[in-house]
């Protein structure tokens, strides 16, 4: 199979999705550009603040992009490439976008409320305080990795240490793009050029002049960092660093296409190489794998957490919600041909490759060495790539902070604790959160990290549910979640409930010793209560979505 035809396959399908069935679902749910949004009825200039349609795309893209759409098909490549293809289309398409496109506009149906509160209103208290609880968990899971993923991208060598020099450089450029744009109405198609022109300033001085600081030192930086940009008003810091970082990554892609246009290479591994390998099943492992590829729960609390108290009109939610995943789900597949043209049988770690990133980064570039660029530039390419996986990565740590925020808030808003002890103040709940991810992050969230996919998928299902139940109130078709609500539900559960399996057999078998029964012990634990929590959900959304109206 040759890589050209692979993604320009992609592209055709994901143009013409956009075209028919996002329009279509715009229609069906009743997008109406006339209606004031929560950005303006609230604008508080904190949070609620509108944004111009590409910065809110920036925005939005970036925090979604994460290292989710290049981690997950290389992990997953291992099933062959035409499984992890046809899961990415239909997933990215008919999952992902969905629930993307729907939690922005649930949630600016209900003045930018999360997803919990959604919840709240459309199936019922109970369901939320259970669901906010969890994905509270979650973030804590995502802010913990995260920044021992930034923490690592900043050291260990000198091209690391450039990663770090670009990225406190774009920090301060952000601000000031910012408050040219918002407070000094530069125009933006100036204030975009000179931006971009900026940003690859930083990446110069970077490679010129990298810092390289221990790790100890990061980690620090790293939570004092997010605590701020929780707290800081979206327009100085959030909007524009996340639009000068869409760049990064546009930039990324555009340049991953035109390499595999240039040197067409083939697909090394088999179309399909079993429903079991190994230990692994197809079923669930490959739709908890590729997560962000196909579809992520954490992007419905994006969605609905951040994006949509920035939306300047309701047209928007589909360019910026649909539209955005599956330039996502682009990278995805550009991501599958990079394993695919590197190792024979999609094992990576076997191929030598110490990170999917690696493999990424060695794949794209080795598309312009094969075409004659020098190794300087080949080089270059290679660090540009690694930079900008470490910004968005950032980029998705303080969004999951400000999320993690915004849910603690609301967990103990009106209630006698969040009153007397100040719970539901924003300054409180930061620090909380970010006090909590550090001491996950330095206790081992990797005791805990094999759960988080199956966990991140799980999230979506209380979206879709959400979704489905206020469209049934306003009397909308909302047939269309009916598989994707099932599918999820199945596959997070067989996923959890298998994990729990393979544990408790590994501890019975008495192999283990020390840490390895700790963790085995700890993640049982960890699972009992999660699926309990997932069934109650499920159960009371569905009676909501599929009972007779009262």
């Amino acid at each position: 199979m040759n890589s050209v035809v692979l993604i320009l396959l992609a592209i055709v399908i994901f143009v013409v999705a956009y075209l028919t069935y996002g329009r279509y679902l715009a229609k069906t749910w009743g997008l109406d550009p006339n209606r004031k949004t929560p950005a303006h009825e609230l604008e508080d200039g904190v949070d609620y603040c509108p944004a111009k349609t590409p910065v809110l795309m920036g925005h939005h893209f970036s925090s979604i992009a994460g290292a989710g759409p290049i981690n997950g098909p290389i992990q997953a490549a291992f099933f062959g490439w035409l499984p992890c293809f046809l899961w990415i289309v239909i997933g990215g398409i008919f999952f992902g976008a969905v629930q993307d496109f729907g939690s922005i506009f649930v949630s600016i149906r209900h003045q930018g409320k999360s997803l919990g509160e959604v919840i709240e209103e459309n199936i019922g208290r109970k369901s939320r305080v259970l669901f906010t609880v969890f994905a509270w968990l979650v973030l804590l899971l995502v802010i913990a990795a995260f920044a021992d993923i930034v923490a690592n991208s900043f050291t260990g060598s000198a091209a690391n240490g450039s990663v770090a020099t670009a990225s406190m450089l774009f920090i301060v450029l952000a601000i000031g793009f910012g408050f040219a744009v918002y407070r000094k109405n530069a125009p933006m198609v100036i204030a975009s050029v000179v931006g971009v022109l900026l940003l690859a300033a930083c990446v110069a001085i970077g490679l010129a002049f990298p810092i390289e600081l221990p790790k100890t030192f990061w980690i620090a930086f790293v939570f004092i960092y997010i605590m701020i940009a929780s707290v800081t008003p979206v327009w100085i810091l959030l909007q524009p660093r996340d639009y000068l970082s869409s760049f990064l990554l546009y930039f990324m892609i555009i340049a991953a296409v035109v390499g595999i246009f240039a040197a067409h290479p083939t697909v090394a591994i088999p179309a399909f190489i079993g429903f079991k390998v190994g230990n692994s099943y197809l079923f669930p492992v490959l739709f908890i794998t590729i997560a962000c590829g196909a579809i992520s729960g954490f992007h419905s609390l994006i969605g609905s957490g951040t994006t949509s108290k920035q939306l300047d009109n309701e047209k928007d939610a589909l360019l910026v919600g649909y539209g955005s995943m599956l330039i996502e789900c682009v990278l995805a597949v550009i991501s599958l041909i990079a394993v695919a043209t590197l190792t024979t049988d999609g094992q990576y770690a076997a191929a030598g490759y110490t990170s999917p990133t690696a493999v990424f980064a060695t794949a794209i570039s080795g598309f312009f060495a094969t075409i004659g660029f020098s190794e300087t530039a080949v080089s270059a390419t290679y660090t540009i790539i690694a930079l900008a996986v470490s910004c968005f990565c950032l980029t998705s740590l303080d969004t999951a902070t400000r999320l993690g925020r915004f849910m603690f808030q609301e967990l103990f808003a009106g209630t006698e604790a969040g009153k007397k002890l100040k719970l539901d103040n924003m300054y409180v709940a930061t620090v909380i959160t970010a006090v909590f991810g550090f001491i996950l992050c330095l206790a081992g969230y990797q005791k805990v990290w094999p759960l988080f996919g199956a966990c991140n998928q799980l999230v979506a299902v209380p979206a879709f549910l959400a979704i489905g139940t206020y469209l049934k109130k306003q009397g909308k078709n909302n047939k269309m979640l009916y598989i994707p609500i099932v599918f999820m539900s199945c596959a997070t559960l067989v996923s959890l409930i298998l994990s729990f399996k393979n544990n408790l057999v590994a501890l019975l078998g008495g192999g283990l010793e020390g840490t390895a029964i700790f963790t085995n012990v700890l993640q049982n634990v960890i699972i009992v209560p999660i699926v309990i929590l997932a069934v109650i959900i499920i159960i009371d959304g569905g009676k909501v979505l599929w009972g007779k109206e009262k």
